[in-house]
C-alpha cells in the first residue's frame, strides 16, 4: 500500500491540532500542484481526506479530489466560459462562513498558493475574521514546467538566477509596476505567469527595454497534463505563436538562453499513453488506484462512477452467518468490495480475526486475494483464470463442503448454482449494495459531447448496463475497453462492441490490453516540436 493509498484508507481518522481561539473550524490553503495528482504533497492529501468542505479552482485536476470524503461538500469556484466565477470577496466569505460552522475547510488552489495565488487577500480576510488558517505549499508551474519541457531553469553557462513575473497585473493600473529595464538585463531565466492573453504587451515591453528579440523561449501549456503542449520559439515570436495556434491559458512562458539547451525533451513525451483521455467508471473507492495505472503511463483520466457501493441496509443476515462461521468450510469472495465490507463488519463485531477458526478462504482473482491479505490472512484457493466459472470449477473438488459466499446485492448466480449442482451446501450473504449512478457529472457530459474522451473502461457487467443507461448512443463515439469475456458479452448483448478485451481479467490486464492496442494502431503523437 502506498502512502497516498494509506491516506485515503484512513480518511476521517485522527484530529488536527489547528483550531481557532473561538472554537471555530480551520481553513487550509492548499496548493494542488500544476496538474498531475502525483505532484501534490502528502500533507495536502491528508487534509483533503479529512475535509468537511473543499473550495477548489476549476483548473485543479479532478483526480486530486478523490480522497475527499463522500459526505464532504465540494464547491467549484467557477469555470471560464461556463457560468459565473466567484469574486475574491465571495470566496473569502465562503471560507469564513464554513469555518464559523466548525468545519475543516480546504481552499484548494492550482500550483502553489503563495505564487500569484491571491494568498495575501485570503489570509488577510481570515485574520480579520479571527479564523485559524494554515498554508500548505504546492509545486508551482514555474518549477514543474522546465522539467516537463526538458529545459534547464538554471545553467552554469546561461542562467545564474530565476525570476517569476506576472503577465497580468492588477486591473485598473495605468502604469506597469514591472521593471522591464531590469528584466531586460536579468542574468538568468524569466518565467512569465498569466502571460498568454497579454503576450503582445509584455514581449514588446521587454524587447524595447533591451532584451534580445532572439532570446530562446519555451511556452508550456497545461504542464504535466496528458494534453501538455510545448512550443519552442524566440521572444519575438511568442505572441504570433500563441495567436496562430490559438492557445489558451493556463500556460507559463520560459524566457532565457537556458531554454535553448533542451536537455531531456522526451522523458514525458515518451510515455505510451500520452494524449489519451480515459474515462474511469469504477466506484470512487477504487478509482484512484485504477486511474494511477493510466496517469503513470501519461494518460489523462476523468471519473464517472457507473455504480455506487454502499453498506447493506440490513446487516442481520450477515451477522447471523458470522455468528456461525465455524460451521462453514469455505468463505468465498468474488470481489474486493466483498472482502472489505465483510471483514470490516467482522472486526467491528468480534475485534479478533482468530474468531474465523479453521474456515478456508477462496478469492476469485489476485486483486481480491490481495484485499484478503491486507487483513494478514492467507488465501487458500485462487483459480488460474479470474472469473466465477473458473472459481466454481476450482471448488468442485470440495463438493461436499459447506460454503459461505460474500457477495453484492446483485450479480451473476453461476458460482452458487455450480456448487449446489455438485452437492455443495451454499449460503449467500449480501455484504454490500450495488446500485446504478443515475446522473452524469457535468464535466464528463461536456467531454463526451465534445468527443474529448478516447476510452471508456468497463470492468463488470453491472457497470456495462449502467453506462448504457447513462450515456446511451454516445458510447458509440468512444472505444470501450472490457475486462473479461463475460463483460464483453454483456456489452454485445446491449449493442456495443468493445475495442479491446483484457487477456488477464484484472485492472492491470485491462491497462496492458489498451496500451498494446494503442501502440499497434496509432502510436503516441508527438506533443511538442522544436522549430527549425
Amino acid at each position: 500500500m502506498t502512502r497516498r493509498d494509506q491516506i485515503v484508507s484512513d480518511k476521517g481518522s485522527g484530529e488536527d491540532s489547528m483550531t481557532s481561539s473561538h472554537g471555530d473550524g480551520c481553513v487550509y490553503l492548499v496548493g494542488a500542484g500544476p496538474g498531475d495528482p502525483g505532484l501534490m504533497t502528502v500533507r495536502g492529501f491528508e487534509l483533503l481526506a479529512k475535509a468537511d468542505v473543499v473550495l477548489y479552482d476549476f483548473l485543479v485536476n479532478p483526480l486530486v479530489l478523490e480522497p475527499v470524503p463522500q459526505a464532504a461538500e465540494q464547491i467549484c469556484l467557477g469555470r471560464h466560459g461556463s457560468g459565473r466565477i466567484l469574486s475574491q470577496a465571495e470566496i473569502n466569505q465562503k471560507m469564513i462562513d464554513f469555518a464559523r460552522q466548525g468545519k475543516q475547510v480546504v481552499r484548494l488552489k492550482g500550483g502553489d498558493p503563495a505564487v500569484f495565488g491571491r494568498l495575501a487577500q485570503e489570509v488577510a480576510a481570515l485574520e480579520e475574521a479571527g479564523i485559524a488558517w494554515e498554508v500548505v505549499p504546492g509545486i508551482s508551474a514555474a518549477l514543474a514546467a522546465p522539467s516537463y519541457a526538458g529545459v534547464f531553469m538554471t545553467h552554469r553557462k546561461y542562467a545564474s538566477a530565476v525570476a517569476m513575473v506576472t503577465g497580468h497585473e492588477q486591473d485598473g493600473e495605468d502604469v506597469s509596476k514591472i521593471d522591464f529595464q531590469s528584466l531586460a538585463t536579468f542574468p538568468g531565466t524569466l518565467i512569465f505567469y498569466m502571460g498568454v492573453t497579454t503576450a503582445p504587451d509584455w514581449t514588446t515591453a521587454l524587447i524595447e527595454a533591451g532584451r534580445d528579440p532572439r532570446t530562446p523561449t519555451a511556452i508550456v501549456r497545461r504542464c504535466s497534463w496528458t494534453d501538455q503542449e510545448v512550443i519552442y520559439c524566440t521572444l519575438e515570436e511568442v505572441a504570433a505563436e500563441l495567436a496562430e495556434r490559438k492557445l489558451r491559458p493556463p500556460a507559463v512562458i520560459l524566457v532565457g538562453y537556458a531554454a535553448e539547451e533542451v536537455a531531456f525533451p522526451t522523458w514525458f513525451t515518451r510515455k505510451p499513453l500520452l494524449g489519451q483521455t480515459i474515462l474511469i467508471t469504477r466506484p470512487r473507492s477504487q478509482a484512484l488506484t485504477f486511474s494511477r495505472m493510466f496517469t503513470e503511463r501519461g494518460a489523462g483520466c476523468l471519473l464517472q462512477p457507473a455504480i455506487k457501493i454502499t453498506a447493506p441496509l440490513d446487516w442481520s443476515a450477515v451477522d447471523d452467518a458470522m455468528s456461525r462461521i465455524e460451521q462453514y468450510d469455505w468463505l468465498v469472495f468474488s470481489s474486493v468490495n466483498g472482502v472489505h465490507f465483510f471483514f470490516d463488519r467482522f472486526c467491528k463485531i468480534y475485534g479478533d480475526l482468530r474468531r474465523l477458526g479453521s474456515v478456508r478462504l477462496a478469492a476469485i482473482g489476485p486483486q481480491t486475494a490481495s484485499a484478503v491479505e491486507s487483513y494478514r490472512l492467507q488465501v487458500d484457493l485462487q483459480p488460474a483464470e479470474y472469473c466465477a466459472e473458473e472459481l466454481a470449477v476450482a471448488l468442485k473438488s470440495e463438493a461436499g463442503s459447506r460454503f459461505l459466499l460474500a457477495r453484492a446485492s446483485r450479480g451473476r448466480e453461476v458460482l452458487a448454482e455450480t456448487l449446489v449442482a455438485v452437492g455443495g451446501r451454499v449460503d449467500q450473504i449480501v455484504v454490500y449494495e450495488s446500485t446504478d449512478v443515475k446522473e452524469m457529472d457535468s464535466v464528463v457530459a461536456d467531454a463526451i459531447a465534445n468527443q474529448q474522451i478516447d476510452w471508456v473502461t468497463v470492468t463488470s457487467s453491472a457497470i456495462a448496463r449502467s453506462l448504457v443507461s447513462l450515456f446511451g448512443p454516445a458510447l458509440h463515439q468512444v472505444r470501450l475497453a472490457s475486462i473479461s469475456p463475460i463483460t464483453s458479452a454483456t456489452l454485445l448483448e446491449l449493442g456495443y462492441e468493445p475495442a479491446v478485451e483484457a487477456k488477464v481479467f484484472t485492472m492491470e490486464g485491462l491497462v496492458a490490453a489498451m496500451q498494446q492496442h494503442i501502440e499497434a494502431t496509432h502510436g503516441v503523437e508527438k506533443q511538442s516540436e522544436r522549430p527549425g
